[in-house]
């Protein structure tokens, strides 16, 4: 069973990014078009949809909460928020160097902790338009998302659904189309990123892998920082270090380390301790 290490440096960034966003007048009929902006969406405000995981996914946050890879999304979730306490954070990109890291698991567990059971309104938008693995991955039927708003012009309220029982919204890929790089790189996007930007605490971009796709650099230019995910024994620091290039040493805020199993470890140690006592 794989666990997570949270490997998070602090780096020197830009002047702090404004995020007070002056809403845009959103057109649609459905009724969480009428939210107000003077204060943050909450989940209840968008109709819900049930969720459920693939048998291979670990959501070890919601499932195994007292677990040591839980309590790393508890570290990880406590240096974000000093940056979004200071008002420099609140849209994280989420990426990865290559393939199969384990970005959009790191992603679920991520939401689910800064959620934390309803307290923050936080939103996942499935800005991989190549392959819906957030989808996949918690079996949801498909419904109009983030392609229907970039080609469609459809409103993104109307295309974010609550997601059950982890208390997070999402806004996905949406339908499959021709050339989805291009499409992330029109103005478009940048406009719904700003209407979005109003009506929730935290807005976590989970995109596509860096060093296949250019896709992440354009997304991130509407991210206020990135989060990279690798995988110990499998991602090439050569591909960490390029990622690292292309993105920005200032824009990337740290890394997660995936798939670490350090058993020996006095940390691990102290857990299997403390379950057997509760067990007992």
């Amino acid at each position: 069973m794989s666990h997570l290490r949270n490997l998070f440096h602090k780096t020197t960034g830009p002047e702090p990014i404004p995020l007070a966003v002056a809403p845009t007048p959103i057109q649609g009929n459905t009724a969480v078009d009428d939210l107000s902006t003077e204060a943050p969406a909450t989940p209840a405000t968008f109709p819900a949809e049930e969720a459920h995981l693939r048998a291979e996914i670990r959501l070890a946050y919601y499932s195994e909460p007292r677990s040591p890879a839980a309590d790393r999304y508890r570290l990880l979730r406590m240096r974000l928020k000093e940056l979004w306490r200071s008002g420099r954070l609140k849209k994280l990109l989420i990426t990865s160097p290559l393939a199969h890291d384990g970005k959009s698991t790191v992603t679920l567990n991520l939401a689910t902790a800064l959620a934390e059971r309803g307290k923050h309104s936080v939103l996942v938008v499935e800005a991989d338009l190549h392959h819906s693995t957030l989808s996949e991955n918690l079996k949801l039927r498909h419904w109009a998302g983030l392609t229907e708003c970039l080609v469609d012009g459809i409103s993104p309220l109307s295309a974010i659904r609550k997601i059950d029982p982890f208390g997070w919204c999402l806004l996905p890929a949406g339908e499959p189309r021709k050339n989805p790089t291009e499409l992330l790189q029109t103005p478009v996007f940048g406009q719904v990123m700003q209407k979005l930007a109003p009506y929730f605490d935290w807005i976590l971009i989970d995109s596509p892998p860096v060093i296949p796709l250019t896709d992440s650099l354009s997304i991130q230019q509407h991210a206020d920082g990135s989060l990279l995910v690798t995988r110990a024994g499998q991602t090439p620091r050569e591909a960490l270090e390029q990622t690292i290039e292309l993105l920005g040493k200032q824009k990337v805020l740290g890394v997660v380390l995936n798939g670490v199993e350090p058993r020996n470890h006095l940390y691990y140690q102290y857990h299997e301790y403390n379950r057997s006592s509760q067990e007992d």
